[in-house]
């Protein structure tokens, strides 16, 4: 090893010393500058080198170089005089030059450095596996990912034949042919399924030496397509039901451009895809502010906002709602409604329900139940009236069926195919009622601003009105009504000219006429005119045996109703039932009936005396003068008289059945008895 001495403790000899402490057939023996502070003196006793300010303090034989790193050509003359010729003195041009080639040779290196590990970053960074072999089918490469789905330490594996890795790698074939394969599916020996693809390692020469692989977990790949495939499902399906929307919809982005755009939109709007597609939400608009930019600012949805729309000026009534995915604003969606259509909807609407509730009959003969001599003679009365033309008075108690005779003399009339108007002359105040029987012309009405309208005598022209409670009507509509009867025309309010009508009047009470003639708040020529035909409608305590097939009928109209299945009814309700006088007649019993059907249970499909609410049941029973009726069986009306008596003596001695025995001179068992039969256990 040859001895080398360093003159010159500077930056050049500190680099020197370097590049020197790192030779394997070089050795420093010493460093020398007049400057004992030196750099290279400092690192020269950090490394246990001899220094001194002198070389002359050197022997001529000490050395074999000495490197000048003064640049000193006085000191380069002073050194070739010391040393032997034998000593190898570089000046220090030479050494200035070895300074600067190791400096490069630094830097390059830091360079290779660098970029060799920004390449292992990426190598390692990337989710796809990788792995390389030599010609000797050696691993060469393996990245973190491969590592990872291989299950080894990436250090351990380097050297290892391929196969030892991946008994089925095709690697060592692909290095010998130099052909590449590409997504080849291979089952690796932990189970793992993976798609890779093969590729010839080829140098600048073009020599083959060696080749790697790619490869990826083929469960990520079939997941994320099965989400793709998932996504454009979706969005097909998204994309038909908006483009087969009835309602115009329109979406925007979260800047508020155009997104996306139905038919029924540009139906509605008037204006193309081409102008909507990327343009502000406001485009659309005519008149008014866009609503999808208030829910973009405001991130909350508007409803019902008017504003018009289109070249057109379409009037249109607009909902937005944002759309808000994961708290993040993506858009808007729209929905717009013509309200032409709507206007449009609501008088159909209107007609229909002007249709259902005053120009239909809904009942015939065969809904009106009774089996009385009264009740037969009403109905024979009825049908005789409904095969001519002649005005019916329909007259008695409140809740008798007297709107119900007139669904059915319309129903079996020849007139049964043309309108039926039903007017309660009891619920509209005399102004209204004026107006809704005989109309109106254009302005002759105080309350309405513009338009005129037919009245309802001349909507019946050709059928039949029924007018209920006909003893309600003022001195001046009689006066009008009588005209429509002896002249067969009526004159609309603020008019000239009489419109001719065919009407068939029915009309129905429930006031003592008669009284009314004497008092004279009804005309006796219009009371004429309706009598023609009177037909007396019995009460329901008159012809109590149709109880039972009323009730029956009530229980079908019921269970529509309430959705229940009640099938029958006891004979002990029944019983209890038939006792009771009806002042409400079969509107109570209806009444009565619906109450028990509610306290029923939703499994129980048998009404019993248990069910009906005595309470609603007036207290006739307890009443100490009992009523009696010829028309009435004298069982029903024996039955009667003995439950008034229990119910009133029980009642006097507070439900004492001890007393109440006593006092009726009756055994305590025929009490129970009795008052199980009667439903007043």
């Amino acid at each position: 090893m040859q001895k080398v001495l360093i003159v010159g403790g500077g930056v050049g000899g500190s680099a020197i010393l370097q590049m020197l402490l790192e030779s394997d057939f070089l050795h420093v023996s010493g460093v020398v500058d007049i400057n004992l502070n030196a750099p290279a003196i400092q690192t020269a006793k950090k490394h246990s080198i001899q220094t001194s300010n002198s070389f002359r303090e050197y022997e001529k034989n000490a050395v074999e170089i000495v490197f000048n790193a003064t640049g000193s050509d006085e000191v380069q003359k002073e050194l070739q005089k010391h040393f032997f010729n034998k000593t190898v003195i570089i000046p220090g041009s030479i050494a200035n030059v070895l300074v600067n080639l190791l400096n490069e040779k630094e830097h390059f290196i830091t360079r290779l450095s660098e970029q060799s590990h920004k390449q292992k970053i990426i190598f390692n960074s990337i989710e796809e596996g990788m792995v390389g072999i030599d010609q000797n089918s050696r691993i060469i490469f393996l990245n973190k990912s491969a590592a990872r789905m291989l299950e080894v330490d990436i250090a351990s594996s380097i050297g290892l034949h391929i196969h030892e890795l991946i008994s089925m790698s095709e690697l060592p074939r692909i290095y010998e042919t130099g052909r590449t394969e590409l997504n080849k599916e291979l089952q690796l020996q932990n189970g793992l399924k993976i798609v890779t693809s093969r590729f010839p390692m080829i140098d600048e020469h073009g020599e083959t030496i060696g080749a790697f692989a790619v490869f990826q977990d083929i469960s990520e790949v079939v997941s994320l397509a099965e989400e793709i495939t998932d996504l454009k499902e979706v969005q097909t399906m998204l994309q038909a039901i908006i483009q087969s929307s009835d309602d115009a919809i329109s979406v925007v982005d979260e800047k508020g451009n155009g997104l996306i755009v139905n038919p029924a939109y540009t139906r509605i709007t008037g204006l193309q895809t081409k102008d909507v597609i990327g343009q502000p939400a406001s485009a659309d608009i005519s008149e008014g502010e866009s609503m999808h930019f208030k829910a973009l600012k405001t991130r909350k949805p508007v409803r019902g906002v008017n504003m018009k729309v289109g070249p057109a000026n379409r009037e249109v009534i607009v909902n937005v709602a944002p759309i808000i995915v994961d708290n993040k604003l993506k858009g808007s969606v729209g929905v717009i409604h013509d309200t032409t259509e709507i206007r449009s909807l609501m008088k159909e609407l209107d007609r229909a329900r002007s249709i259902i509730r005053t120009l239909e009959s809904k009942y015939t003969f065969d809904d009106i139940i009774g089996l009385s001599a009264e009740m037969q003679l009403s109905l024979q009365q009825a049908k005789l009236a409904a095969q001519t033309l002649v005005t019916v008075l329909l007259r008695g108690e409140s809740g008798t069926g007297k709107e119900l005779f007139a669904h059915a003399i319309h129903s079996a009339s020849d007139r049964k195919f043309n309108k039926f108007v039903r007017v309660n002359c009891a619920a509209l105040s005399e102004e209204i009622l004026d107006s809704e029987l005989f109309g109106y012309e254009d302005g002759a009405v105080p309350f309405v601003k513009s338009g005129e309208k037919r009245g309802l005598f001349e909507e019946a022209n050709n059928g039949s009105i029924f007018l209920d409670e006909i003893g309600e009507l003022s001195p001046a509509i009689q006066s009008k009504l009588l005209r429509v009867l002896q002249e067969h025309e009526t004159l609309r309010i603020g008019g000239t000219k009489p419109i001719p009508v065919n009407v068939r009047v029915i009309a129905s009470t429930n006031a003592n006429m008669e009284k009314a003639l004497l008092d004279g708040t009804f005309r006796e020529d219009l009371y004429y005119r309706l009598n023609r035909m009177p037909i007396l409608i019995p009460p329901l305590r008159s012809r109590k045996q149709d109880i039972p097939r009323i009730a029956e009928r009530l229980l079908l109209k019921l269970n529509q109703e309430y959705g229940r299945k009640v099938e029958a009814i006891t004979d002990k309700a029944l019983g209890l039932l038939r006792v009771y006088d009806w002042p409400g007649n079969v509107r109570e019993l209806e009444n009565v009936i619906s109450r028990s059907m509610i306290f029923m249970q939703m499994h129980e499909h048998v009404l019993t005396e248990e069910h009906i609410p005595l309470n609603m049941l007036k207290a006739a029973e307890a009443k100490s003068e009992v009523v009696v009726e010829a028309s009435v069986p004298l069982q029903e009306q024996l039955d009667t008289v003995e439950r008034a008596i229990l119910h009133h003596a029980l009642t006097q001695f507070k439900g004492n059945k001890t007393k109440t025995a006593k006092q009726l001179e009756i055994s305590l068992r025929t009490l129970y008895y009795k008052l199980e039969k009667y439903g007043l256990a």
